[in-house]
């Protein structure tokens, strides 16, 4: 029964250190955004890097998906999925821009 409460404790500590660090990567942009704490093209940097460490904290403490995990199964399932959402994404603007650009050429 030991080992258990260690463990319980261990994963309670892991969730809560994630859960402060999305919290924090969450009030830094609203913060930002409500005191302009920054010129709009550097906010809005400044809003994507802080996005992408938030996916990458999610990814390390409530999916315990790392890069030195045994689970690489699993990285890779993301890292494919991230690839097709981009192929898809980019598509769709490459495709928007070339029809708004025949559209106003006319």
């Amino acid at each position: 029964m030991k080992r258990n409460d260690a463990q319980y404790h261990y994963d309670l500590r892991i969730y809560q250190w994630g859960l402060g660090l999305a919290l924090l990567l969450t009030a830094i942009p609203f913060a930002l955004v409500a005191f302009h704490g920054a010129p709009p093209s550097v906010l809005l940097w400044m809003i994507g890097v802080l996005g992408l460490i938030q996916v990458i904290v999610h990814f390390r403490f409530f999916l315990h998906i790392d890069l030195s995990s045994q689970k690489r199964e699993d990285l890779h399932l993301i890292l494919f999925t991230v690839l097709l959402l981009v192929i898809m994404a980019g598509g769709t603007i490459w495709i928007m821009h070339n029809l708004a650009e025949r559209m106003m050429a006319s």
